[in-house]
């Protein structure tokens, strides 16, 4: 995942992120790499990809946010530096158990 664009889109409340990690995934060929909990309701859900699709991403990403809640801060780095990587969450296990909400089926 290194060398790909990152993409950071805050809501504020949990279904607007949940809202918008979906739209960004389905709007185009990104990878959800987890989510944030910030405190005072803030919840940031990170992407990865090539810069276009991220871009095309965290707007979908907004736009379907806005609809359910309230988006604070939308955020694209084309090539994030090597030392950013460290503050992201690492793997696709990390991912999967990071964004498990309990839902049953």
């Amino acid at each position: 995942m290194k060398g790909e664009a990152l993409g950071l889109l805050e809501t504020k409340g949990f279904v607007g992120a949940i809202e918008a990690a979906d739209a960004m995934v389905k709007a185009a060929n990104v990878t959800l790499i987890g989510h944030k909990l910030s405190g005072a309701g803030l919840v940031t859900v990170m992407i990865r990809g090539d810069v276009g699709a991220v871009k095309a991403a965290v707007d979908a990403g907004a736009a379907a946010a806005k609809a359910v809640g309230e988006v604070v801060s939308v955020h694209v780095i084309p090539r994030p530096h090597t030392d950013t990587e460290t503050m992201l969450p690492e793997g696709e296990k990390d991912n999967k158990a990071d964004l498990n909400i309990g839902v049953e089926d």
